[in-house]
């Protein structure tokens, strides 16, 4: 019998998830254990494997599409096995709450039926704004894929429609003509808001939208003329340069498309597409060779701007860009917001004499098959000191602050999205060899989207380090529920005052930031000298 396959819940706060890539295509044989797709949440991109064997019968979510939890995924059956019932929501469950919540949804189509206005003439359906997912409250049109008076057939895709967590592609459940648009793109409006109407053609839509209006319908308002070519002139006017071609006619692109040629300064009217329709995918943009003609152009065209002048001044041509927001930036900027905001941040700075750790860390490293950094010994430090100043290793909880007797290292690390927090469990444990295998491991499988949600939960203190990049002290926003966060700024090699001389040294400067309600300011001193006492003296770490 065929198995439905859902889309996962993959972490406690995942809403919906986006297939990133499938391992499997319909009509390969699935083994328990396979792999059959990478799940992209807000988190991280994770391997989801198959819990049954059979054949792929169906693929319900295209690589690169976004839906909710619960949503059909796939089916896996025997092959040739009829799963026209499964498609249909007419069988494969016998789960007694499936049937009534399919009850419960045709009662509620009937009695929305019998109650519609019955000035709306007969096939013309009215659209709105659909809730793609159970937290979305409004939506913003990202793109339109048709316009007014083009053929829509069930299933066509209509638009983009961009949520609080994905742009995901909105498909028609009706055949038609689109007959009117009610939400530009980039506009947004709540959920069930009059996003479209789809009907026969030469319908008259002024009657339609006012009938849809007495019916209580929370519809924008319609004083725009909606029938006549006025509204495809607008259309094109408010549609954005790098969708329009030269001559009007709407480019389609994927939204990660458009987000690497936008990064890429890329002009899409200059790509062509390889997808349905001719429809621009990122391997597009990846596989973009600009013409040679492009840049004479330019040339002449700020040549003929300039300005006639005695006085050489410089020539050119205003230029910005949007860039819409990955889901993934999204949420750092909520919760790091929330945790500047909520948090009375202050910040203690100290300078550390690194001569001992530089001399310790070649000795280190000469043994065989041994690899330590700087900031591996950062880490050990960090722990070793959490363990002494358990004030520092705490979290607030209202009328409660919360003792962490274990110490999970969060590690700050840059990624192509913005940043993620991999947490090295019970650190206090380690050597400094394996708190550097496990940066090493964690980080790099950050970088390429492997880590799960579950390594980046759970830290008790974070450390950032941006020495690397030559920068000499920064400060940075606590990773809550965490107290304080450490900022490494880098080694610097300067004179420096030893036994009454000036001598060669090299220091290095480091920052801690407190949430007061945890942590006095005198706590977070003696957390900075513990910290100090190993690091200026290495060999205590490895007692």
């Amino acid at each position: 019998m065929a198995e439905v396959i859902n889309m996962p819940r993959l972490s406690d706060t995942m809403e919906e998830g986006t297939v990133a890539k499938w391992l499997k295509k319909v009509g390969d044989k699935v083994e328990e254990g396979d792999i059959l797709a990478e799940i992209e949440t807000d988190k991280a991109t994770m391997e989801f494997e198959s819990f049954h064997e059979g054949t792929l019968l169906h693929i319900g979510i295209e690589e690169g599409d976004g839906a909710p939890v619960d949503s059909l995924l796939a089916i896996i059956g025997e092959e040739g096995e009829d799963i026209s019932g499964l498609l249909n929501g007419s069988g494969g469950s016998s789960e007694s709450s499936k049937e009534e919540a399919t009850s419960e949804s045709q009662a509620e189509e009937s009695t929305s039926a019998s109650s519609e206005p019955a000035d709306i003439p007969e096939g013309v359906e009215i659209v709105t704004m659909p809730r793609l997912s159970d937290t979305m409250e409004e939506g913003t049109v990202a793109s339109w894929l048709k316009k007014v008076g083009d053929t829509v057939e069930e299933g066509d895709i209509l638009a983009e429609i961009e949520t609080d967590k994905a742009t995901m592609e909105f498909e028609s459940f009706y055949s038609g003509t689109l007959l009117y648009i009610g939400i530009q793109e980039g506009e947004g409006a709540p959920v069930d808001s009059l996003l479209a109407i789809i009907g026969p053609e030469g319908t008259d839509v002024d009657a339609v939208i006012s009938a849809q209006s007495a019916g209580g319908s929370s519809s924008k308002s319609t004083t725009e003329a909606p029938k006549s070519e006025a509204p495809k002139e607008e259309e094109k006017a408010a549609a954005p340069v790098a969708s329009t071609a030269s001559d009007g006619q709407r480019i389609l692109a994927s939204p990660l498309a458009k987000k690497i040629a936008s990064e890429k300064g890329i002009d899409l009217s200059q790509v062509k597409g390889s997808g349905d329709n001719g429809r621009i995918v990122k391997k597009d943009i990846e596989n973009f060779t600009p013409s040679a003609q492009q840049a004479p152009a330019a040339e002449t065209s700020t040549a003929a701007a300039a300005p006639v002048s005695p006085v050489s001044l410089p020539v050119g041509e205003e230029s910005v860009e949007e860039v819409k927001n990955s889901t993934m930036r999204k949420v750092i900027a909520k919760r790091l917001g929330e945790s500047k905001f909520s948090a009375p941040h202050y910040y203690l700075t100290i300078e550390v004499d690194m001569d001992n750790a530089k001399a310790s860390r070649s000795q280190i490293n000469n043994l065989p098959d041994t690899k330590v950094s700087f900031n591996d010994m950062v880490l050990k430090a960090c722990a070793m000191a959490l363990k002494k100043h358990p004030q520092v290793n705490t979290s607030w909880n209202g009328d409660t602050t919360i003792y962490k007797h274990h110490v999970h290292m969060g590690v700050a690390v840059a990624v192509d999205e913005g940043l993620v927090v991999p947490v090295i469990k019970f650190a206090d444990q380690m050597s400094l060899t394996q708190l550097g295998t496990a940066v090493k491991d964690l980080a790099g499988r950050a970088r390429n989207k492997k880590i799960k949600p579950d390594e980046m939960e759970g830290s008790t203190f974070t450390v950032s380090n941006l020495g690397m990049f030559g920068i000499l002290e920064f400060t940075s926003i606590i990773n809550q529920p965490n107290s304080a966060i450490l900022s490494v700024g880098a080694i610097v090699d300067k004179p420096v005052v030893k036994n009454g001389e000036i001598v060669a040294g090299s220091t290095m400067k480091i920052t801690l930031a407190c949430d007061h309600r945890t942590v006095d300011g005198a706590t977070g001193a003696q957390f900075l000298q513990t910290l100090r006492a190993y690091l200026e003296n290495p060999v205590t770490m490895l007692a």
